[in-house]
This record gives C-alpha cells, structure tokens and sequence, in this order.
C-alpha cells in the first residue's frame, strides 16, 4: 500500500490517471491558496479554502513523510528521520505555517507566517511536468547559462567603474553606479539616475545596446533546450 501511494504522490507516471489526477488537485489548491495574497484584508470565503487547502497540504506531507523510504531508496528508521531536512520538505512545512497565522491572531510572530504564502508557489515545481521539463533544461544548460551570468555581471562592474568616475556629479556612490549599470544593461531604464555628460551618454546607449544581446542569449539557450527536451520527451512516448 504505502508503495502505491509512492506511485501516487510522486512518480506521477503518465499512464497513472489517479497520480495525474492527484497532481491536478494539488497544483489547483496551490493555485487558490496564494490568491489571498493579492487582498489585504482577504473575504472570509478564503478562511474556508485556506483551511481545505492546508489540509491537502498536511496530508500530502504525512503522505511522504510516510513513504520517504521509497523516495531516498533506503530502507531504514533514518530515512525518516533525515526527510523533514530535506529541501521539499522544508519547503512543504513552510507552506502549513500560514495557517497558523489564522490560529494565534495573538501573536505577532505568527502573522508573520503569513508571508510565507509565496513559498507554496514553489511547490508548482513538483507537481507541474511542464515545470519539471524547465528546470531540467536549466540544470542541463547551467554551464552557458553561468558564462552568460559571468559576462554580465563583469560587464556591469566595468561599466559601473566608468560611469562612476566619469558621472562623478550624478552618482553619489559606487553602488548607485552598479544600479545603473543593471538597469541599462536590462534596457529597462527607470531614469531616477542617468548621466548628463556626452561621454557618460555615450556609454548608457553601448550597455543598453550590449544588454539587448546578453538578456537574447539565455532566452535562446533556454528555449533551444526547451524544444529538444519536448521532442525527446515525444519520441520516448512514441517509443
């Protein structure tokens, strides 16, 4: 039984119409249970769904808690002891805490909880094969990914060191140079700081047009990769 319910809550194999189902249920509660994010004083209709939806979320943890053995592949009293340290469970601990908020509204500590909302956005990561399939693309292209990262946070800080010594007037501090250069480098542009001499204008206009091509260069890696996983992910169904 408690293989089974492995099976269920975690293999998620495409010819498992329960485990698919039980993935569905569970993206959908996560989705209704950020909703109340978006109100500061949330209708009292969302102290019924919280309640409902902590409950799937308390069930679900038991669940793997209970079947952590299959999970690491181990069979001994430790796996159980090891699984609430492990990343996903913390990360399904933090996702009850909230309702503890609506429980102790005496305590300030734990209204605090309440923030802790957005981390069952994370849990998307487990239940979503589409999200599964992007971060597996972004592990397997972690190297390009990390030389594009290098490339532009060199590029800021030798663009910041210009824009610093050059704009001495306009940028009180180095880390004001450092906005401005990510800002221009993301061709985003707020305009609270900007350079006011020819050549600090001259050097705004070569980051904003070298932005343009380092933010191209992990939509297209990540998109290449995308497609590939997708296509491998067919002929294996085909198969």
């Amino acid at each position: 039984m408690r293989k089974r319910l492995y099976e269920i809550i975690e293999v998620a194999s495409p010819n498992d119409k329960i485990s698919i189902i039980y993935d569905k249920i569970m993206i959908l509660s996560i989705i209704v249970s950020i909703i109340p994010i978006a109100f500061k004083q949330p209708p009292v209709f969302f102290d019924y769904t919280d309640a409902f939806t902590t409950a799937l979320f308390i069930t679900d943890y038991i669940l793997r808690w209970g079947t952590a053995d299959f999970k690491m592949n181990k069979k001994s009293v430790t796996t159980f002891i090891k699984y609430p340290f492990t990343l996903w469970a913390i990360i399904d601990l933090l996702s009850i805490l909230p309702t503890i908020s609506s429980l102790n509204n005496g305590f300030k500590l734990f209204r605090v909880c309440r923030a802790f909302r957005v981390i069952r956005v994370f849990k998307l990561f487990r239940y979503s094969k589409e999200i599964k399939i992007l971060a597996r693309v972004i592990q397997i292209s972690k190297r390009p990914l990390l030389t594009v990262f290098f490339l532009a946070v060199g590029y800021i800080l030798i663009s910041a060191l210009l824009i610093f010594n050059i704009e001495a007037d306009s940028f009180e501090t180095f880390f004001d140079a450092i906005y401005w250069a990510t800002v221009s480098l993301t061709t985003v542009g707020y305009g609270d700081i900007y350079p006011v001499t020819t050549a600090g204008r001259i050097i705004t206009m070569i980051s904003s047009m070298f932005g343009i091509a380092v933010v191209a260069l992990p939509s297209g890696i990540i998109t290449a990769g995308y497609v590939e996983a997708l296509t491998n992910g067919r002929k294996e169904e085909n198969e």
